[in-house]
């Protein structure tokens, strides 16, 4: 958007400095005017000295809240058409109703990316602009705007129900095949328990990844942090997976040349579960899976590798995305899947700081990921 010679002024609340300082950078990057205060009370003051443009409002903020402070501005002389944004690390349908109850223009969920901060400030004033010359066709747009969001909100709340009340008869299905496979049963009666354990086991991280990749939306997936034993894990994962590789007759291979990493354990098992997982989904019959760990310069690294078909170059990011699939469904041979796991991987490696790629193993793809050695 081009901007006129006196730039646009735009007033961020936040209590948070950090909040403060990137939503700075960020627009004074595109030549916007930036002015920041530390509370309601002083974001109401800094409203009255400099009338901007757009407020960028936090919702929590201790004292007078985003709400309140919404509702304050709106009340000052040119409030009530001045765009107003919220900002918050709830996303949920209450407080989006809050949100628009208390005068809002808009909602963005943190942490915000900066392209999103800055499509949403520049279309909302677009559309305040437009509101000037037609309102009725603004007010429309905007109710249309409102009415999708509020159904991705609850579809959003739904999920989180039902992948909850999931977990207690999945988890009871997994306890009888447990108790299959111990019995003294016929060696088929027993392989039968174990393909259900498997199974399930495969349906579990599937519903805990439905749940993290909606804590990561709202900014709670914060790993709790060990001295993991690298050794052991994969060992461990390996074990868990062997049913599932014996059945294809792929061999799994074991290169750790890490010893630890200060990680969250249950979150990297869950990483080289899907990816594990995701490898003998695509391996030939009568192939090697490997599994190699190591370390240099900080930083820990880790490959999982297989000789399928390979991912191509041109969606080999595209393909950490939630629902993506290389090839079409009913294409057999390409890789396909829910598009879940690897989506859940890369949040997670994310939240450790870390970063996650794939290559061409030529055949097959690597699939690796790094994580730093914070003590």
């Amino acid at each position: 958007m081009s901007l006129p010679s006196s730039p646009i002024k735009i007033l961020v609340v936040d209590d948070q400095e950090q909040n403060r300082a990137f939503a700075r950078a960020t627009l004074e990057e595109e030549g916007y005017e930036v002015i920041l205060a530390a509370s309601g009370e002083e974001g109401i003051e800094r409203y009255r000295e400099h009338a901007p443009d757009c407020v960028l409002l936090d919702v929590r903020m201790p004292g007078l809240d985003g709400f309140a402070t919404c509702a304050r501005i709106r009340e000052l002389p040119h409030g009530a058409e001045t765009p107003i944004v919220f900002l918050t690390a709830q996303r949920d349908l209450d407080t989006f109703d809050a949100a628009l109850r208390a005068g809002g223009d808009d909602f963005l969920t943190k942490p915000v990316r900066p392209t999103e901060l800055l499509l949403r400030v520049q279309a909302s004033l677009k559309l305040r602009r437009a509101y000037v010359s037609n309102r009725e066709y603004v007010d429309l747009l905007r109710q249309q705007r409102d009415d999708l969001m509020r159904l991705q909100l609850q579809k959003e709340r739904l999920m989180g129900f039902v992948v909850h009340d999931l977990k207690n008869p999945v988890s009871n299905i997994d306890l009888q095949a447990q108790l299959l496979v111990r019995d003294r049963l016929s060696p088929e009666a027993r392989e039968a328990g174990a393909s259900i354990r498997d199974e399930v086991r495969s349906l579990m991280r599937l519903l805990l990844n439905l749940l993290d990749l909606s804590k990561g939306e709202e900014g709670r997936l914060i790993p709790a942090r060990t001295t993991v034993d690298l050794a052991s894990l994969v060992r461990e994962v390996c074990d868990a997976l062997a049913g599932r590789a014996k059945a294809r007759e792929i061999s799994l291979r074991q290169l750790v040349d890490a010893p630890s990493l200060h990680a969250d354990r249950d979150l990297l098992r869950r990483i080289l579960e899907n990816l594990l997982e995701n490898a003998l989904r695509h391996a030939p019959v009568n192939s090697v899976v490997s599994v190699r760990t190591s370390e240099s310069k900080g930083v820990t690294e880790l490959r999982v590798a297989d000789t399928g078909q390979g991912v191509p170059p041109s969606l080999r990011e595209a393909i950490f995305d939630r629902f993506v699939q290389v090839d079409k469904p009913e294409q057999a041979t390409g890789r396909s899947g829910r598009g879940l796991g690897l989506a859940f991987c890369r949040l997670a490696v994310e939240a450790h700081g870390g970063r996650i790629w794939v290559e061409d193993a030529q055949p097959g793809a690597v699939f690796s990921l790094s994580i730093p050695n914070a003590g």
